[in-house]
Parts: C-alpha cells; sequence; structure tokens
C-alpha cells in the first residue's frame, strides 16, 4: 500500500470521527467525559492497570457512538419513510452506545470509588511514571485538537485548518523533553517543534495563525499534566 493511500485511509477515518462530534450531541458528551477522565486519573495517580481499562472504556464507548452514527444514516439511506425494520435497526444501535456507556460508568465507580473514600491531600503526592504522564497529555491533546477541528467544521485533520494538529503535538512533546531533561535534549526538543512548524507554514498547509494557536494548545495542556504531579 502506498504511502498516499496509507494517509487517505487515516484522513477518511478521522473525517468519520469528526463528523459524528460535529453533528452528534451525545459524542461532544462522550469525548468531553473522556477528558475530564484522562485529568481525574492523573490526579488520582490511576496504576497503570487501571488506566488500561480506563482508556479501552473511553474508546469503546465512542467506538459504539460512531457505529451507532453509521447505522442511522445507512437506513435514512435507505428510507425516509418510517420502517418497522428502520426502527429496530436504530433503536439496537442506539442501545449499543447505552451498553457501553452503562458499562463506562460501572467501571469509572470500581476504580475511582476507593480513591474518593480515602481523599486528601496526599493523593496529589503519590508518584506518577513520567511515561504515562506523557502519554496522558498526547492523549488529551489529540482530543482537544479533534474537537476544536469538528467544532470549526473541517474535515481534514490531516491537512490544514484552525489549530495545527502536527505542531500541537510537537510542542506538547517539547514540553515532556523540557520537564524531565535539561539542557542541549531541551533546545533541540523545542528546535525540532519550531521546525515542524515552519514546515507546515511553507508548505502550506497551515498559517502562522494556526501553527501558533497548535503551539499554544501542545505547550499549555501538556504544562497543566505536569503541574498537576509538580
Amino acid at each position: 500500500m502506498s504511502s498516499k493511500n496509507i494517509y487517505s485511509s487515516f484522513n477518511y477515518a478521522i473525517q468519520g470521527v469528526i463528523y459524528v462530534l460535529r453533528t452528534q450531541r451525545n459524542m461532544k458528551v462522550h469525548f468531553l467525559i473522556g477528558i475530564m477522565v484522562i485529568i481525574l486519573a492523573t490526579v488520582l495517580s490511576v496504576p497503570r492497570t487501571e488506566l488500561m481499562v480506563l482508556f479501552l472504556t473511553i474508546g469503546g464507548v465512542i467506538t459504539a457512538e460512531l457505529v451507532n452514527t453509521a447505522v442511522e444514516e445507512v437506513v435514512n439511506l435507505v428510507t425516509q419513510e418510517y420502517h418497522p425494520l428502520a426502527k429496530i435497526a436504530k433503536n439496537v444501535s442506539a442501545g449499543a452506545v447505552l451498553v457501553s456507556a452503562l458499562t463506562s460508568v460501572c467501571i469509572g465507580y470500581l476504580v475511582f470509588i476507593e480513591y474518593f473514600l480515602k481523599f486528601d491531600a496526599t493523593v496529589f503526592r503519590q508518584a506518577f511514571p513520567v511515561h504515562y504522564l506523557i502519554v496522558m497529555a498526547i492523549a488529551t491533546v489529540t482530543f482537544t485538537i479533534i474537537s476544536l477541528k469538528a467544532a470549526s467544521g473541517s474535515d481534514d485533520l490531516l491537512r490544514g485548518g484552525m489549530p495545527s494538529g502536527h505542531t500541537a503535538l510537537a510542542f506538547a512533546l517539547a514540553v515532556a523533553i523540557w520537564q524531565t531533561s535539561s539542557g542541549l535534549p531541551v533546545v533541540a526538543g523545542f528546535a525540532l517543534a519550531a521546525l515542524v512548524g515552519q514546515s507546515r507554514v511553507e508548505g502550506q498547509i497551515h498559517n502562522w495563525w494556526e501553527v501558533a494557536a497548535g503551539a499554544c494548545i501542545g505547550i499549555f495542556i501538556t504544562s497543566i499534566f505536569f503541574q498537576l504531579k509538580g
């Protein structure tokens, strides 16, 4: 498979996610709750196994909503008139979302209840592996970029639009290097992030405002994560 076909495949898939996020209120709620859960898990220093379960749960709910929207659109394509089978198809797909959402609530309760019951200031001082922190910051930056693209009406996450996702991720990684290293690696990290932004402008994919917005988002979100565990 050529690189162009791989790019097209990713782009079409992301367009689907953005379409659902832009048109479906429930998807907006799922994304917002997902970001909040990631931040909360960071603050409470949730262990790796429970963190994996949370990520799988968030992904499961979002996937169910994507499938539900796909089923609804196919049914609407086939018929605009009331039909018992069309109603069943839509109800079953909506039921899948409901089951996944209720399951996520149960999992969230089981993961967080003990932290809430023994909640005090010491919870915030627990050690949290840096590599987990970086992954969660990157995930939050990605969710934020997708949400902003959907809100702006853009279907193409990988090329153009406000803000620059590539630049946001590049500066998020630069901040992570800054928080975990010193000296030359920090300079190199920000230099490479700046080059990413410049390449997006020179390639006429983004303008300077879009690149600057992406850089600010990446820096701001990643800095918040590290400050939470500072």
